[in-house]
């Protein structure tokens, strides 16, 4: 019997593989170890693989498609209605084998080597703002016991760092400025690997051209820019713009039924990240457009106007995704309509 539609449930070690045929006979149902898969990947006729869209699958998507297989990864939340009962390896590969043939499931893209590359730098980076964070809190906290409190903002906290670092450090007893010391040490340690990363990001934004595009549109930066086209590449994944801004989370809820619209708060579904690079973006246009209301988009400020604040941000953030899209999709610099 052909096997024409493969379920592989990914793990670590031990993977399961759940092949059927054209007609839905079941013609294997077993577990794998890691390094027999593509030994019996190659064996097999080309067919369709399913598979869990997850940290490994687009490792093993890339493998397999050079293999001559059609590959589809799935979200979890896609599969788990085809578990039928109980949970066990099997049962997983038997829901993702059903879920990959349904004719309205969506699909994840496979990402390419680079673009996983550039999403590991955007993670690293995002790991470090949240220890220097996380640092200066500390700092703050222990100070605040002593009766020293430091002035808000960042740049107010490295600059006391260095002074400490220089000799200027509070009259405090020896074991709480031997602490402070090394506070402070390592905050300016993590703040230089902070701007590294930022770097990074802004030589790799220069250079591709997709991300010179997008940085045309107000609100989006070197950060926001490589972020999306490492996550979703040319973007021609989504049937359009709204499509990409729901995925995002950034649509409302809809809770409709017996012919009422019910509309209420944003999903918060997809990418998180992506989400909070956007509203932020969106925020400090707000803020400027507060500032300088001459200086803004006439349609952010008679919005600001009508709306609270976060609620402006947030449509800003969606109507962004939406030009993101067609930015990415068309290939063409964003121009202003009063332009």
């Amino acid at each position: 019997m052909k096997v024409t539609t493969v379920g592989l449930d990914l793990a670590k070690n031990v993977f399961q593989v759940h092949g059927i045929t054209d007609e839905g006979h079941v013609v294997f149902n077993k577990p794998l170890r890691r390094a027999q898969l593509l030994a019996f990947f190659e064996r097999l006729a080309p067919c369709l693989i399913g598979m869990e869209a997850c940290s490994a699958s687009h490792y093993w998507a890339r493998e397999l498609s050079r293999l001559g297989h059609e590959v589809r990864l799935i979200p979890p939340i896609y599969v788990k209605p085809y578990v039928k009962r109980g949970k066990s390896d099997a049962v997983d590969a038997e829901a993702i084998c059903e879920a990959v043939t349904r004719p309205t499931m969506r699909f994840v893209q496979v990402k390419s080597v680079e673009q996983q590359a550039m999403l590991s730098l955007h993670r690293t980076r995002e790991l470090v703002v949240r220890q220097r964070t996380q640092l200066v809190n500390m700092l703050r906290g222990l100070l605040a016991e002593f009766g020293v409190v430091l002035p808000q903002g960042l740049d107010k906290a490295t600059g006391f760092a260095r002074g400490v670092l220089e000799g200027a450090v509070p009259d405090i007893p020896e074991i709480g400025q031997d602490v402070i010391r090394v506070l402070c040490r390592q905050l300016l340690s993590t703040d230089c690997l902070v701007r590294w990363h930022d770097l990074r990001l802004q030589v790799v934004a220069r250079a591709d051209p997709r991300m010179k595009l997008l940085r045309t549109i107000p609100g989006v930066g070197p950060v926001t820019a490589s972020a999306i086209v490492a996550t979703i590449g040319s973007g021609r994944q989504f049937r359009n713009g709204r499509e990409f801004a729901a995925w995002l989370g950034l649509t409302p809820r809809n809770n409709s039924s017996g012919g009422k619209e019910r509309l209420g708060s944003i999903t918060k579904m997809g990418d998180q990240y992506l989400r909070k690079l956007l509203v932020a973006g969106m925020t400090s246009r707000a803020i400027q457009v507060k500032v300088r209301p001459d200086k803004g988009d006439p349609w952010l400020r008679q919005l600001l106007e009508r709306k609270p604040f976060r609620l402006a941000t947030i449509a800003m953030a969606n109507k962004t995704a939406r030009i993101i899209w067609a930015v990415l999709t068309r290939g063409e610099t964003w121009t202003p309509r009063h332009a």
